[in-house]
């Protein structure tokens, strides 16, 4: 990581009592501040969180678009530390360490956050510590009233990525599947504009689901017997673009129908593969992290495939499913707890638009576990 003045146990001789993080999330089109606390080995808490959306200003475009992303960034960060700062009752001199997301995620709107962070950093005279995006999502579960505990297999289902891991501590993660194309966010996102729905997709599909009929379309379930746990979903949204070019007309009165089956393929395949994931590690726990997370039918068939298996499943808060700047904190805390820093002398800073969430996992163990 960048940023550091020097190795925080070093630099903060009062760790092992308290330690207070600022996260800052960036990456895409949420800005997210939150303050953590950190005491020893004990569970970091979240002490106060603030969170603001851009959903209202790119639905005119029907996607994210990057520079209004950046610019709006520019214009919410140093607000929404304010309100954290208040609502924790705590002041900027107080922080011991900064940390924030350093990718992957948009380039402009990543270096928003790290140009921020590493500022307060310099001026406060404080460490700062750059945070892997997806690690952010897959300790989430840490922030909830029912955290977990290592080991686990992890369902990480953010807007662009799809994989499961086995997670054994911070730092120590194997990949046992991932997709090898569309992630099922982007199936959920993708299928919903093609049948006519507002940006974010996603949540309108899950919505417009709950009045359809999940069996009325016969649509495939990629991978789902491929013996391994990879997931791929670009064939299911050319499945869905094709059904809605047959509908033509008859859509608008078929889209519930749709939008059911397309969510019970997605939901199926994402089900099975967890379950083999716990099968072939042997673990009976399973947390799952990400945006996709929230998915209500994907949390009610987890939980009851779940229950018959004697397997304990974590989420997230909802609130914190998408992108938020709790989950930086925590994880920064974590890996602070766990001894797992790079130091470094200068607040010279950079991202990573692009950052393999394989570079975090241990280098000792395979990057698959094979089936």
């Amino acid at each position: 990581m960048c940023c550091n003045i020097r190795a925080v146990r070093d630099w903060h001789p009062a760790y092992t009592r308290s330690m207070l993080l600022l996260g800052i999330e960036s990456s895409c089109d949420e800005t997210g501040v939150a303050l953590v606390e950190s005491h020893g080995n004990a569970l970091p808490l979240l002490r106060a969180h603030a969170l603001h959306s851009q959903i209202a200003m790119h639905q005119a475009y029907g996607g994210v678009v990057p520079e209004l992303a950046s610019r709006d960034h520019i214009r919410r960060v140093l607000p929404l530390t304010e309100t954290v700062l208040a609502e924790a009752g705590r002041s900027l001199a107080e922080i011991d360490v900064v940390a924030y997301t350093r990718g992957p995620g948009l380039a402009g709107a990543l270096l928003v956050g790290a140009g921020v962070a590493c500022a307060l950093g310099a001026a406060l005279g404080k460490p700062v510590l750059g945070v892997h995006h997806l690690e952010g999502h897959l300790l989430s579960p840490f922030l909830s009233a029912d955290p977990p505990e290592f080991p686990f297999v992890a369902l990480l289902v953010s807007g662009g990525h799809t994989q499961l891991m086995r997670v054994d501590g911070v730092g120590r993660y194997q990949l046992l599947g991932e997709t090898i194309d569309d992630a099922a966010g982007e199936a959920f996102d993708k299928s919903a504009k093609l049948m006519g729905l507002p940006y974010p997709g996603g949540p309108w599909l899950a919505k417009l689901a709950e009045e359809g009929n999940a069996t009325a379309f016969k649509l495939p379930r990629p991978l789902l017997h491929s013996g391994d746990l990879d997931f791929s979903f670009a064939g299911l949204k050319t499945a869905v673009l094709t059904q809605a070019k047959k509908l033509g007309t008859a859509l608008e009165v078929n889209k519930a129908d749709l939008a059911a089956s397309t969510q019970a393929a997605i939901v199926e395949v994402l089900l099975k593969k967890s379950m083999a994931a716990l099968e072939q590690t042997g673990l009976k726990r399973l947390v799952v992290a990400g945006g996709v997370g929230a998915n209500r039918s994907l949390r009610e068939q987890l939980n009851a495939a779940c229950a018959k298996r004697g397997v304990r499943v974590h989420y997230p808060e909802l609130h914190l499913c998408t992108d938020n700047g709790a989950m930086i904190a925590m994880a920064a805390a974590m890996r602070l707890q766990s001894g797992l820093v790079e130091a470094s002398e200068r607040y010279a800073f950079d991202v990573k638009p692009r950052w393999p969430m394989a570079s975090l996992m241990t280098p000792e163990a395979p990057s698959r576990v094979p089936a």
